[in-house]
């Protein structure tokens, strides 16, 4: 994790994550897991090389951000715990094929680049 992390920080001069809460979601089925990945301790770690490489880190809501149609803003993907094993999906409005993940990243991605930009302060709306 401290290698991975202080690349990240020197590679880049912005890195945007998610606001996992790692402990909510080890209360879950898959708590071992959760814990086992270390999400909070990479995030904390992540955060502290970022400023020691002059790198700008931001953590946001991501709340939507894997239903959100990353191409047109159309929230039209899986919703709920049974949408959570729908791994790809379609955008009923605008037609794009979505993987889950990528997707969610995407929208993660945007809302920290318009914060840095000094745009929206919210999440994905």
């Amino acid at each position: 994790m401290h290698q991975l992390g202080t690349r990240l920080a020197r590679e880049y001069g912005a890195i945007f994550v998610g606001n996992v809460n790692a402990s909510a979601l080890a209360k879950g089925l898959h708590s071992k897991s959760v814990l086992d990945a270390g999400w909070s301790t990479f995030r904390t770690m992540l955060r502290y090389k970022c400023a020691a490489a002059g790198a700008w880190f931001d953590e946001v809501d991501e709340a939507l951000s894997s239903q959100t149609c990353s191409c047109c803003g159309a929230r039209t993907g899986p919703k709920g715990v049974a949408g959570l094993g729908i791994r790809e999906w379609t955008c009923s409005h605008c037609g794009t094929i979505h993987d889950r993940d990528r997707n969610a990243a995407r929208n993660i991605l945007a809302v920290g680049r318009d914060r840095l930009a000094g745009g929206r302060q919210a999440g994905i709306t």
